[in-house]
């Protein structure tokens, strides 16, 4: 099927990816209110680094819960009503952090916040993708990572403003949580569901709807008959049949991209820059604003992502930010190492940031959006998804223990081998998939 951009309702698809994509917000804040927040929760509840990990990592494991329970959801309710469950519990938890007596009961809240997160996170990209047209499907999914960064970048100038208000300035922190994710509940209650799956569910007439507000007539014939033609078959699949020989290389490939874009370890640049920062002199108010520029980076590069993931491709984006990332972590290890200036670890941290925000934090995204089949999406997706936040707790978890034993420095090396080790991966196993249906992925990549 041939995309004719002048058969699009191209509004109607921005505003619904946009709004579905605010899940992508919560994801941000969750990552970002972490960093600013940590060195008040060091006082407030005495952390060593075990715990420090494990404060930091909870989130991920809530993530996982979240994942597992969006999958099931997903195949037998469709994308809607987990996407707006994924908002109530985002507003509940983030009210009760702010409130928490104590150690216990925060980590739990958090876990909570994290099953809200993982929702969203493997829910948004999978249902912009179902809803998009070929041609502008890597542009549309990587709306979900600009809302992540514009998340991350909020959040940062809002922990700098606050920083100053006293001791119980990371409640304020946690608290505000709740203003987008109420906002995103509202946006979604507005969603139509995803025709793919009302197809998958036998609704015909309604995905039928859902698609003549779209495209075209034309559009909308040769959809349903490319998504009937994937549906044809088995009805039912269980995890097991994840792994029979016609997908398994896919659900191979989606894990162990998931798992890397975790594990190349830029990650605890976001989440522990207080830390980054303060073994080379700097003090909270130099490390909070690293975190403001680590977000406006972010920013400027997931744009420029956007705008060449559906050009340039998505494999190339991904080998030049693998072997990008490898050369500028050696870099950075040795600066941290011998005590170099704040200013100077400064610019090669923002690098690092560049590098991924222009490769593995969207395209990843797009990637595991788009190379499962129809018939196993939610249940392939959910997987893959599952595997990246198991991924991010242990860096998360892992950093605090390496640094003190290694010093701040010690991870990066290991990182540049895991980003040299992805960029061989890549360049051996991974395709190109831009502008083709999801239905013409799957007979190029599962059938063939």
């Amino acid at each position: 099927m041939t995309d004719n951009k002048n058969t699009f309702n191209n509004r109607y698809i921005i505003g619904i990816s946009f709004i579905s994509a605010l899940g992508g917000y919560l994801f941000g804040f969750d990552f970002a209110v972490i960093s600013g927040a940590l060195p008040f929760l060091r006082e407030q509840f005495m952390l060593d680094a075990w715990w420090e990990g494990f404060l930091t990592g909870s989130l991920a494991l809530g993530c996982i819960a979240g994942c597992l329970i969006a999958g099931k959801l997903a195949d037998k309710y469709g994308r809607k009503p987990g996407l707006m469950l994924a908002a109530f519990i985002f507003a509940v938890s983030s009210i009760a952090i702010a409130f928490s007596p104590g150690l216990t009961f925060f980590i739990l809240m958090r876990f909570a916040a994290g099953i809200g997160v993982g929702m969203a996170s493997m829910l948004c990209p999978m249902y912009i993708a179902e809803i998009s047209p070929a041609k502008v499907r890597g542009r549309n999914v990587a709306i979900n990572q600009l809302t992540v960064v514009l998340g991350i970048l909020i959040t940062n100038l809002v922990n700098y403003f606050l920083a100053d208000t006293g001791e119980n300035a990371w409640r304020w922190m946690f608290g505000l949580g709740t203003v987008p994710s109420v906002f995103f509940l509202l946006g979604v209650i507005w969603l139509p569901e995803s025709p793919r799956w009302l197809l998958k569910d036998g609704q015909d007439v309604a995905a039928r709807k859902v698609l003549d507000k779209i495209g075209s007539v034309e559009f909308v014939e040769s959809t349903v008959s490319a998504i009937q033609r994937s549906l044809t078959g088995t009805t039912k699949y269980t995890y097991k049949e994840l792994f029979d020989k016609g997908v398994r290389p896919a659900v191979v490939v989606g894990i162990t991209l998931a798992v890397f874009q975790q594990f190349c370890g830029i990650n605890v640049v976001f989440n522990y820059t207080s830390t980054i920062f303060e073994s080379v002199g700097a003090n909270l108010d130099r490390q909070l604003f690293e975190t403001v520029a680590i977000g406006f980076v972010n920013l400027v590069f997931t744009l420029l992502a956007m705008w060449q993931v559906d050009k340039m491709g998505r494999r190339p984006l991904m080998l030049i930010g693998s072997l990008g990332l490898s050369v500028v972590y050696i870099i950075l290890a040795f600066m941290l190492q011998n005590q170099y200036p704040a200013g100077m670890v400064s610019i090669f941290v923002l690098l690092a940031i560049s590098m991924y925000a222009i490769s593995l934090a969207p395209v990843t995204w797009v990637l595991i959006s788009e190379i499962f089949p129809n018939k196993i999406r939610g249940m392939a997706s959910s997987v893959a998804i599952v595997s990246l936040w198991g991924a991010y707790f242990i860096l998360v978890f892992t950093f605090p223990i390496l640094a003190k034993k290694l010093g701040a420095y010690g991870p990066f090396y290991l990182y540049a081998v895991i980003c040299f080790l992805g960029f061989l991966f890549v360049l051996r196993k991974v395709r190109e998939t831009k502008g083709q249906t999801l239905e013409e992925l799957e007979d190029n990549l599962i059938r063939h």
